[in-house]
């Protein structure tokens, strides 16, 4: 006799406050130069940071390993502090090169910065049930579009995040999807300064 419930139990989501910022400590973007996927990561000198803000002001570094293309990012200088990238949209904050991981889904576009990112969207989209334990303000669940939310578009959400995993698996030119483009879609600065005492 089987000892399975007759109706499964529903996937549950538990959010207690992931900042899409905790993605930015690597990312994939389309190089400058070949047009194949480069890595933008911190500075390798630098030690981890304390705290998930502090990613948005260190030094960064871009690397593309097709063609060996290399760049360097370091936060802007105003007054006596640094201001901080502004993640979000299908530009890397940094370097403000279009996002290696981007493909059309529902007739928009589905971006990610990493797999870590792509897995905890899928873990989020394909949940039946949504539980939240903090503050919508800075969550990055909350802050989805309505329609990577929506139960409708589910599967069709998750087809195109595992075409983002596939993406994120190659790195030659001739691989970068068709949606991996510049769109002036990255947000604004509102007011980031992170004041000097750190060791950048």
């Amino acid at each position: 006799m089987s000892s399975k419930p007759a109706h499964p139990a529903p996937v549950r989501h538990h959010d207690h406050g992931t900042w899409l910022v905790q993605f930015t400590d690597w990312m994939f973007v389309v190089c400058p130069r070949c047009g194949g996927r480069a890595s933008v990561v911190p500075l390798p000198r630098l030690a981890k940071p304390k705290y998930f803000s502090a990613l948005l002001f260190q030094p960064r570094r871009l690397t593309c390993g097709g063609c060996g293309a290399v760049a360097e990012w370091t936060a802007e200088e105003r007054d006596a502090g640094l201001v901080g990238a502004v993640p979000g949209g299908t530009e890397d904050p940094f370097f403000r090169r279009p996002l290696w991981l981007q493909t059309r889904c529902a007739g928009r576009i589905l971006w990610a910065y990493n797999e870590e990112h792509i897995e905890a969207l899928a873990a989020y989209v394909g949940a039946q049930l949504r539980e939240r334990y903090t503050s919508p303000t800075r969550s990055m669940f909350a802050r989805l579009p309505a329609w990577m939310k929506s139960s409708d578009r589910r599967e069709e959400v998750l087809a195109g995040l595992t075409t983002l995993g596939k993406l994120a698996r190659l790195s030659a030119p001739a691989d970068r999807s068709d949606a991996a483009y510049e769109r002036g879609d990255r947000p604004r600065h509102h007011g980031s300064v992170l004041f000097r005492g750190g060791p950048y």
